[in-house]
């Protein structure tokens, strides 16, 4: 007879907190999901927008490279029909009297 001499009751309140306590911990993980959720919605949104950007550069820096080569293009052309700036072949370079560092030191001068 040892169903008689088991305490019933304390058997249905352990069954109860177990059940109880994996519910509670099942409601948590779902808010903390949400929570998550919710900020990487908002994330990928502005890496969205953030991805649009790059393509836009992107797109400007390949018009830019293509007007790039169509400079070089144009200036080998004008070179091999011989249409091109005579150049001196002297460069000048001038040198202020006084570094800009040197005149933010001494002020006076």
């Amino acid at each position: 007879m040892i169903l008689l001499e088991i305490n019933w009751s304390t058997v249905w309140l352990m069954t109860g907190l177990g059940i109880g306590t994996v519910f509670v911990i099942l409601i948590v993980l779902f808010c903390v999901l949400s929570v998550f959720s919710s900020v990487t919605r908002k994330t990928r949104d502005k890496v969205m927008t953030g991805v649009e950007a790059v393509k836009n550069v992107v797109e400007k820096e390949e018009i830019a490279e293509n007007t790039r080569n169509a400079a070089i293009a144009t200036a080998v052309y004008l070179y091999m029909q011989g249409r091109h700036d005579e150049e001196s072949g002297i460069i000048t370079i001038h040198h202020p009297d006084h570094p800009l560092w040197h005149a933010e030191l001494n002020q006076h001068l």
